[in-house]
């Protein structure tokens, strides 16, 4: 059998990591299965998946065609946001044009048994650059009733589509209704348990970051995501401005880890976020460390990792990966993060956008190390229980068996 992946872009966020674990779980479930990786640019991404013995080619793809989105849709005027984006898509439409019969050629040179497409873009495009001999594999990551365009170009070419990959229930029930007919298997996103563990080393986040080290006795506090504005930076520095009001001898370090990793208009610069920081008068206990390849290093440096989504998250992946490493978690506990954890017994939760309830919780963690360490190692065990990447390969060549039929 030959697997081809699509990849929208070429970087390491949440998406591409679950991509990678993929990748690792085929190969090793199957060493004879073929798996090539076909992505809209170089970068590291490809790097890695070259290591782990996949064929990798890159298709870059033009500016204009790489900027566009629905995001911007749920944010401003709603049709302020369409008109934007409709003159966005007719600027790209001779690009993408170009850019599709590229994509075409090199899914052809593959000569894929099955395609597997790992997001929205790469969905859409699936309709026009896969042989239709080749059944498609749509990895859904999203919430695509809370993006009412792309559900609606998703739905036309959905018939393509022999099986969708549901990275969590709610992200299963959301896809049944915003595109019926679409047949979902769900598969929790996996974790490599051997690299995300308690032990081993940490990186020296006051080193990266440029800031002197930390007192003795410090609590490292942490969020770990790229700078989509949905993902909570304004929330984490409303709870450690909160948290410095109520107790401002607590000794606690935040640290802001990640970058505006994707070509889209809804992230922050790192700019607005240390400006942010400045007017909570937080310029001395907020730490910017640059995007990290390497977050198993990341979780274990922190005491503390906060997950701060103010919107349902599909799924989570740093929820998981930070309980994979022991460590105590803050969940923004909605959508599919509310599945991969119970509050109180293996880390904390706090509606979205609740800055009270995460400067709650992380207060109760920074004043008492038992109270981390034991939910940290209850923690652990439900990552070894739920998040083990040693069943995510058979669960997907069980898919694509089902969809290629007998090979």
């Amino acid at each position: 059998m030959r697997v081809l992946f699509l990849s929208p872009v070429s970087t390491l966020g949440g998406a591409e990591r679950v991509l990678i674990t993929a990748v690792a779980g085929v190969r090793r479930a199957d060493p004879s299965v073929a798996v090539g990786v076909l992505t809209a640019g170089d970068g590291p991404l490809l790097a890695q998946a070259r290591a782990l013995g996949a064929e990798v080619e890159a298709v870059p793809v033009p500016g204009a065609l790489a900027r566009l989105g629905d995001s911007q849709l749920r944010s401003g005027g709603k049709w302020a946001g369409r008109l934007a984006l409709l003159a966005r898509t007719a600027l790209a439409a001779p690009a993408g044009a170009g850019y599709v019969a590229a994509l075409r050629a090199a899914v052809a040179r593959f000569r894929p048994d099955v395609v597997h497409s790992n997001g929205i873009k790469t969905h859409l495009l699936s309709r026009f650059a896969v042989p239709r001999r080749v059944p498609v594999v749509w990895h859904l990551h999203d919430f695509y009733g809370l993006r009412p365009l792309a559900a609606k170009l998703l739905r036309r070419g959905s018939g393509r589509v022999r099986a969708g990959v549901a990275i969590s229930e709610a992200v299963a029930a959301d896809t049944a209704k915003a595109l019926p007919g679409v047949p979902v298997r769900t598969a929790l996103n996996a974790v490599d348990l051997t690299r995300f563990e308690p032990g081993g080393r940490s990186t020296d986040l006051d080193a990266l970051a440029g800031v002197a080290p930390a007192p003795a006795g410090t609590v490292r506090v942490g969020l770990v995501a790229a700078y989509a504005r949905w993902k909570g930076h304004l929330a984490f520095l409303d709870a450690a401005q909160q948290l410095a009001r109520e107790a401002p001898s607590l000794p606690v370090r935040w640290y802001i880890v990640g970058g505006a990793i994707y070509a889209t208009a809804a992230q922050f610069s790192e700019a607005e976020l240390r400006a942010a920081a400045a007017e909570r008068g937080l310029a001395d206990r907020v730490a910017f460390v640059p995007f990290q390849t390497d977050t198993a290093d990341v979780y274990r440096a922190l005491d503390v990792m906060v997950h701060a989504s103010t919107l349902p998250e599909p799924f989570g992946l740093t929820v998981a990966e930070a309980m994979a490493c022991g460590r105590a978690v803050v969940v923004s506990a909605a959508g599919g993060a509310a599945e991969l954890f119970t509050d109180g017994d293996d880390a904390l939760g706090a509606a979205p956008g609740d800055v009270p309830g995460i400067a709650a919780a992380v207060r109760r963690f920074a004043e008492s190390a038992e109270l981390r360490l034991r939910l940290g190692a209850n923690a652990r065990r439900t990552a070894e229980a739920k998040f083990d990447s040693l069943r995510y390969g058979p669960q997907l060549l069980q898919i694509y068996r089902e969809v290629t039929g007998p090979q």
